[in-house]
């Protein structure tokens, strides 16, 4: 009777001591062109908590739109929100390839971060789209031949 007493305050101690750790969140930002990827972590205010761009990861500009040098880039990304306690991402993509698919780095970096443990709550296509656009030439009736 006295072990059943002993099992069950050591199992109560252990419950205690396995408290929740609070998600913190954070908005990661993608920019992806056909010559370069950045990466931009910030807090939920807006405020820049990591920064990385292809030029920091390789000296070579064919290179830094690779999704190898975007995963390279998603590791150090990784490395500085753990060191600030973030668990889980809202994901922004924006491509400024002037179509409405991304880069090749964006996928890759996304990919990675998940490898790593992070959970992706969200991610969002940020992309800028002219809807209508400028007065065409050519006047209000238009281009008489």
């Amino acid at each position: 009777m006295k072990d059943q007493i002993e099992t069950q305050e050591i199992v109560e101690e252990n419950k205690i001591e396995k408290k929740d750790k609070k998600e913190r969140i954070a908005i990661l930002n993608i920019y992806t062109t056909f010559n370069n990827t950045m990466i931009n972590l910030t807090d939920m205010a807006g405020n820049t908590l990591a920064k990385f761009t292809g030029g920091q990861s390789t000296k070579q500009d064919r290179l830094k739109a690779n999704p190898t040098i975007a995963m390279f880039m998603a590791q150090r990304i990784s490395e500085e929100a753990k060191d600030q306690g973030i668990t889980g991402f809202y994901v922004k993509i924006r491509a400024g390839t002037g179509q409405n698919n991304p880069g090749p780095g964006a996928h890759s970096a996304i990919k990675s971060l998940t490898r790593a443990g992070f959970k992706i709550v969200s991610i969002m296509e940020t992309t800028r789209m002219p809807r209508g656009g400028p007065k065409a030439k050519g006047g209000r009736r238009g281009r008489r031949v």
